[in-house]
Formats: C-alpha cells, sequence, structure tokens
C-alpha cells in the first residue's frame, strides 16, 4: 500500500528542498494546524504524546464515510512539532485507514527532516505518526 498521493507530494516537496527551505516549511505547516472543535476542548478524549518534549495531543477516528478524521493539540511556541501536526493534516485528509497504516514508519527521514532538526524531534514525529496508526486501528481501521 502507497501512501496516500497528497502525502506523497509533500514528503518529495520536503526532500528536493534545500535546508533553509526545510525550515522555512515546517513553519508554514506548523501554521496550518486548524482549531479543536470545542468538544475536544481542554483535550477531551485526546491521547497525549509523552514522547514528544512538548505537549501534544491527538485524536484519530474513522467516519462513518470510511475515512480518517485527525484532531491535533500543540502549543504554537513548538513550531517544529506542530509542523508534524501540520504535515499529517495535511497529506492524510480523506485517506482511508489502510492509507494511513501504511504511511512508512520511516517518514520523517524520508522528508528528509533527519538532516533539519534535532534528531529527538524526529522521535517524537515517529511517535505521533505511531500512536495515531494504533488509534485508526482502534476505531476499526483496516477492515476489523
Amino acid at each position: 500500500m502507497e501512501m496516500p498521493e497528497k502525502l506523497a507530494v509533500i514528503v518529495d516537496e520536503f526532500a528536493s528542498a534545500p535546508r533553509d527551505v526545510v525550515l522555512e516549511m515546517l513553519l508554514e505547516y506548523s501554521e496550518a494546524v486548524r482549531p479543536l472543535p470545542p468538544e475536544l476542548e481542554g483535550h477531551a478524549g485526546m491521547e497525549q504524546v509523552p514522547e514528544c518534549q512538548t505537549p501534544f495531543f491527538l485524536k484519530a477516528d474513522v467516519t462513518p464515510q470510511g475515512t480518517v478524521e485527525l484532531f491535533f493539540d500543540c502549543p504554537p511556541e513548538a513550531p517544529t512539532t506542530r509542523a508534524f501536526a501540520g504535515i499529517l493534516a495535511e497529506g492524510l485528509e480523506g485517506a482511508t485507514p489502510e492509507q494511513v497504516l501504511g504511511v512508512p514508519a520511516d517518514l520523517y527521514q524520508r522528508m528528509g527532516l533527519a538532516q533539519a532538526i534535532s534528531p529527538l524531534r524526529v522521535r517524537g514525529g515517529t511517535a505521533i505518526l505511531q500512536r495515531l496508526k494504533r488509534q485508526v486501528l482502534d476505531h476499526g481501521g483496516a477492515g476489523q
């Protein structure tokens, strides 16, 4: 299973960009994270990702239409970590559970982020992706 086309385009854009442009792109994605709906304010029903240095919360649901709906919350003062949320939200919008589960675990290495940000941040991003996939599985993803 290939990753969703929107995410593949984002990966290619990052992988081919010079390091200084990668940092600008991360900042843009950090600003694109949509606000939480009222029912999730205060992180009700969200899971914290303790591997992140910054307080990071996520929720993944599978809609009745069979697509994955993602919600993220991370403080604006943590633009790199917040950018992970923006990248996943943009790249996985409208994706099926199978497509989300097919996202490679080394996503951020494929994007070339290991050369632009600290290994600790990359590990945090990888933990976000792992928890997101687990939530999709827990909510009936992959035909369960």
